[in-house]
C-alpha cells in the first residue's frame, strides 16, 4: 500500500496548488482527480474556458461596432465562426492543463485519476476505470469544489435547459437566450452571447444583480449592460422551465405578482454553485457539514478529524479560484509546523465582463449596517485621457475610508482592466494604507490607474485634479 505524507482529493486551484507547497515543504505528496484532465471546474469548464469566450467574442464586438472609429475598415462581411472560437477554447484549456500535468511531474506529485473516499482517517481508497487501490496519509486535504445549484422545476436536460458547462461548447448561436440568476456566471456568458448576435434576457430573483457588489457599481453595470441591448428582469420569480425539441419556455412572477412568459432557443440556469462531497464518504470519519453542504473547519481548516482539511469551495467564504489557492498554501504550510494567515477581508472579487467589475474589501452597504462612519471618493473613467484615447469611457472607481484614520476600507471599480486594477488596491489596504497614501504615490499618465490616484484623492480632500 502506498504511503503519503498528504493525500489531497481534488485538482483544482486549490487542490493543485496546495499539492505544489506541500511538495515544495518536503512532503511525500498525491494528488486524486476523478476526471481525465487535472484543473477542476475552473481550468476545464469555468474560469479559463469563460475568459477565452469572454476575450474572443470581445474581438469580434469591437470589430463590428468600433474598429470604424479607429479608422480601421473591414471589406466583406464580418461573420463568426463559432466552431473555430470553440475550438480555440478547448486548445487554450488543453496547453493549460498540460501546464499543470508538467508541474505535478516536476515537483515529483504522484497523480491518481478515480474517485477518491475514506476508509477511515488514514487511508483512502481510489476507485479508476479499471483499478482499484488503498492509499494511506499522514494528513488528507478535500479539494473536491463545487457543482451548479440544480432548480426543482427546470430539468436540465443538457439540450435546451443548460448549465455554464453547455454554455460553453454550444454548437449554434442561439437566437434568444434566457439566462435565470444575475450573478457572475449568468452575466459573463450572457454578454459573450449578446456580442455574438443573441437577443439576452437575464431573469434576477432579487431587485439588483450581483447583489455581493457595491450596490452604485452593480447599478451602473445594468446601465450599461442595458445600452449593449441585453434585457434585465429584475425582481423577478421563475417558476416553472419547459423545454422541447427547438426551444425553451420559462414561466415567472414580476414583484407585482403577475405572471410573464419568456420564449428562448436555450436556458442558462446560473443561480450559483454548492459544494461538491459526494463519493468521499465523510460518514465513514463523522465529519461534520453544516446546512449548505459545507464542510465545517476551523481556522486552520481542519475539519473535526485533526489530520483531514478541508479548502475552497467546499467550506464557506466565497467560491473564488484565488481564495482555494490561499487556503491550499495555508493548509500545506500549517502542516509544515509554519504559520500562515489569510485575510478574507481582502480577497478581491471580479467579474470579467467588458467592462470588468472587481472589488476589495466593504462595500457601502456593509459599512453603514456595521455602523461604521465612512468618507468616500470617485472618479469617472470618462474623464481619463486614456480612456477617451481607447472609447473605453464606461465605469468608475470608488475608494471608502475610515472618517477618522483616513484607512482605506473597500475599493470598488467598474472599467476597464478592473480586474487588474483592484491589485492595487489589495496591495495597499494589506499595508493599511490611507486615501492620502494613495493619492500622494505617482501613477503613470495616461494609464486607467490614474483613477484610483484620482479617486483617492477626491476621498482625501475631495480635490480630484481632472474633474
Amino acid at each position: 500500500m502506498n504511503q503519503f505524507d498528504i493525500v489531497i482529493i481534488g485538482s483544482g486551484p486549490g487542490g493543485y496548488v496546495c499539492a505544489i507547497r506541500c511538495a515544495q515543504l518536503g512532503m511525500k505528496t498525491a494528488l486524486i482527480e476523478k476526471y481525465d484532465t487535472l484543473g477542476g471546474t475552473c481550468l476545464n469548464v469555468g474560469c479559463i474556458p469563460s475568459k477565452s469566450l469572454l476575450d474572443s467574442s470581445h474581438h469580434y464586438y469591437e470589430a463590428l461596432h468600433h474598429f470604424d472609429n479607429h479608422g480601421i475598415e473591414i471589406n466583406g462581411e464580418l461573420k463568426v465562426d463559432l466552431k473555430k472560437m470553440i475550438s480555440r477554447k478547448d486548445s487554450v484549456v488543453e496547453q493549460t492543463a498540460k501546464g499543470i500535468e508538467f508541474l505535478m511531474s516536476k515537483n515529483k506529485i504522484t497523480t491518481y485519476n478515480g474517485i477518491g473516499s475514506f476508509i477511515d482517517s488514514s487511508t483512502i481508497k481510489v476507485s479508476g476505470l479499471d483499478f482499484e487501490k488503498e492509499i494511506s496519509f499522514k494528513n488528507a486535504v478535500i479539494a473536491t469544489g463545487s457543482k451548479p445549484i440544480p432548480l426543482p422545476f427546470a430539468k436540465i436536460d443538457k439540450k435546451r435547459t443548460i448549465t455554464s458547462t453547455e454554455a460553453l461548447k454550444l454548437n449554434e448561436i442561439p437566437k434568444k437566450l434566457i439566462v435565470i440568476g444575475g450573478g457572475v456566471i449568468g452575466l459573463e456568458l450572457g454578454q459573450v452571447y449578446n456580442r455574438l448576435g443573441s437577443e439576452v434576457s437575464i431573469i434576477e430573483y432579487s431587485n439588483t444583480i450581483t447583489p455581493f457588489m457595491d450596490a452604485a457599481v452593480s447599478k451602473e453595470l445594468v446601465r450599461i449592460f442595458k445600452k449593449q441591448k441585453i434585457k434585465f428582469y429584475l425582481s423577478h420569480k421563475v417558476f416553472e422551465v419547459n423545454s422541447s425539441n427547438d426551444s425553451v419556455t420559462v414561466l415567472a412572477e414580476d414583484i407585482n405578482g403577475n405572471r410573464v412568459s419568456f420564449e428562448g432557443d436555450y436556458c442558462l440556469v446560473s443561480v450559483g454553485r454548492r459544494p461538491y462531497t459526494e463519493g468521499l464518504n465523510l460518514d465513514n470519519l463523522g465529519i461534520n457539514t453544516n446546512k449548505k453542504g459545507q464542510i465545517e473547519v476551523n481556522e486552520y481548516l481542519q475539519t473535526n478529524i485533526n489530520n483531514v482539511y478541508a479548502i475552497g469551495d467546499v467550506v464557506k467564504g466565497p467560491m473564488l479560484a484565488h481564495k482555494a489557492e490561499e487556503e491550499g498554501v495555508m493548509v500545506a504550510e500549517i502542516i509544515a509546523n509554519q504559520k500562515p494567515h489569510i485575510n478574507y477581508n481582502l480577497i478581491p472579487n471580479v467579474i470579467y465582463t467588458w467592462p470588468e467589475v472587481a472589488s476589495v474589501g466593504k462595500n457601502e452597504e456593509q459599512l453603514i449596517q456595521l455602523g461604521i462612519s465612512y468618507k468616500k471618493g470617485q472618479f469617472p473613467m470618462r474623464a481619463l485621457g486614456r480612456a477617451r484615447a481607447s472609447m473605453d469611457i464606461d465605469g468608475f472607481v470608488k475608494i471608502l475610508a475610515d472618517s477618522k484614520t483616513d484607512e482605506i476600507l473597500g475599493v470598488h471599480i467598474i472599467g476597464a482592466r478592473a480586474a487588474d486594477l483592484i491589485a492595487e488596491a489589495v496591495t495597499a489596504m494589506e499595508f493599511r494604507a490611507t486615501a492620502e497614501d494613495l493619492s500622494r504615490m505617482s501613477h503613470s499618465h495616461p494609464t486607467y490607474a490614474e483613477a484610483i490616484k484620482e479617486a483617492a484623492l477626491a476621498a482625501t480632500e475631495n480635490r480630484s485634479l481632472h474633474i
